[in-house]
């Protein structure tokens, strides 16, 4: 089996910034693309930004600019580092990793248990 694990959420005001990592374990051959979702009070999950393998990296225009994700293959770790944080960023952000278990069998997808982050004064 495999667990995703996200730590580093938690309270900080407008402006500030917070640093969420993932971390992969268990029957891992190789993971493709790592993304962070999120989801809101009353809203539908969002994607935020994802990162290939190969460090192709997409985000949603609602964070370019102030969000930054990264990855480390050897460790099977992603970030999120997130600046200038903004009230609306409050969610529950998720990390979700399409995990290939073994050579020449397809990636699964798996999802962490989500980290709450809010911002507020």
């Amino acid at each position: 089996q495999v667990q995703l694990v996200e730590s580093g959420g938690g309270l900080v005001q407008p402006g500030g910034s917070l640093r969420l990592s993932c971390t992969a374990s268990g029957t891992i051959f190789s993971i493709d693309v790592m993304a962070w979702y999120r989801q809101a009070p009353g809203k539908q999950r969002e994607l935020v930004a994802t990162i290939t393998s190969g460090g192709r990296v997409y985000y949603a225009d609602s964070v370019k600019g102030r969000f930054t994700i990264s990855r480390d293959n050897a460790k099977n770790t992603g970030n999120l580092q997130m600046n200038s944080l903004r009230p609306e960023d409050t969610a529950v952000y998720y990390c979700n990793a399409a995990v290939v278990r073994s050579s020449r069998v397809a990636p699964s997808s798996y999802w962490g248990q989500g980290t709450q982050v809010t911002v507020s004064s």
